[in-house]
């Protein structure tokens, strides 16, 4: 008996063996659009700092796309390690499936969100349509690009945003309502995600101005080149959050959830919080945001919580089936 289980044992100890030595050297971050540079940079962080500390080699890949479009390709099936998206409902879609753990926004500090962003507008350079603030944006003649809210988070927050300009003017959800319905009437086309809606506005020429996250200046800035666009800051803005989680389906099947939580982890870290700050995504770090002070430039913000509970909640009275959006947009109605 004592011989066969040390047989157990030594037979055990050669299978942890070989599951240790099978660690996934991969990784698959799956996010939103208009991170993609961003990711870019902090992968090259990452990897040299887990190399550092491990003394491991790490490949980590990226896929981009609308953040609700990704949020459904891997409930699909998509094998992606961690999520790293701009609403959380987009997690809370794949908790729902069992994809994620139900307690997400707890295993990383503030509410596993490591940076934050606001919208803002781009024109074309010099101006030409003398934006200023969300009233400008439902003049006749001024052609507003965005994406959309069923799509991607850009657009859930650009709508959000100007529903909650409205209301924090003093207004009524009545007037926001025919506030934000004047101002889609003014949208040409709905983009599907924010790369996509970035491309229309600057490659097809489409429009005045283009709602989007205050990150995505450095983006355009880097890959059409300075002075194409002038960032407008409206007088009344929306705090996004960029949570991210741990896909625990893929985490249990290939055995990568240790290789996960680093890669999230370290997005907190004063490095990564550095490269957050130049590609513009506002940083958690309080000594970092100051230091990048000049770049973030101060605002009215006011948060979901505040005027719409959750962005749950914020889902399922404005962007489900049937919701608000949808009474207040008709394609190619003006």
């Amino acid at each position: 008996m004592t011989s066969r289980i040390k047989t157990l044992i030594g037979a055990f100890a050669l299978a942890a063996a070989g599951i240790a030595s099978a660690q996934p050297t991969t990784l698959l971050n799956v996010s939103y659009d208009v991170a993609r540079e961003f990711y870019k940079d902090y992968n090259a962080a990452f990897v040299a700092h887990y190399k550092q500390t491990t003394g491991k080699d790490v490949k980590i890949d990226q896929s981009h796309a609308g953040s609700s479009a990704q949020a459904r390709a891997v409930a699909d099936g998509l094998d992606a390690d961690v999520v790293t998206m701009n609403t959380s409902t987009d997690i809370d879609f794949l908790a729902n499936a069992g994809v994620v753990a139900k307690d997400w926004p707890k295993r990383f500090p503030y509410n596993a969100s490591p940076t934050t962003s606001t919208m803002l507008f781009l024109t074309r350079n010099g101006n030409p349509k003398g934006i200023k603030d969300w009233d400008d944006l439902i003049k006749p003649g001024v052609q507003v690009v965005v994406v959309n809210p069923k799509t991607g988070g850009n657009g859930r927050y650009a709508y959000l945003a100007a529903w909650g300009y409205v209301k924090k003017k003093g207004g009524t959800d009545a007037q926001a309502a025919e506030f934000v319905g004047k101002l889609f009437k003014n949208v040409p086309v709905l983009a599907r995600g924010g790369r996509d809606a970035t491309t229309a506005f600057l490659q097809r020429n489409i429009g005045d101005v283009l709602i989007t996250f205050e990150s995505e200046v450095v983006s355009i800035d880097r890959e059409f080149g300075a002075g194409k666009v002038d960032a407008v800051y409206p007088s009344i803005s929306i705090l996004a959050e960029n949570p991210v989680a741990v896909v625990e389906r893929t985490a249990n099947k290939r055995g990568s959830g240790d290789l996960a939580k680093a890669y999230l982890d370290y997005l907190y870290s004063d490095e990564a919080q550095e490269i957050a700050a130049k590609h513009a995504l506002r940083p958690r770090s309080e000594a970092v945001l100051k230091k990048h002070a000049a770049t973030f430039k101060p605002l009215q913000l006011f948060t979901v919580q505040e005027l719409f509970g959750s962005l749950a909640e914020a889902q399922k009275v404005h962007f489900n089936d049937g919701g608000q959006f949808d009474k207040i947009y008709t394609p190619g109605a003006k």
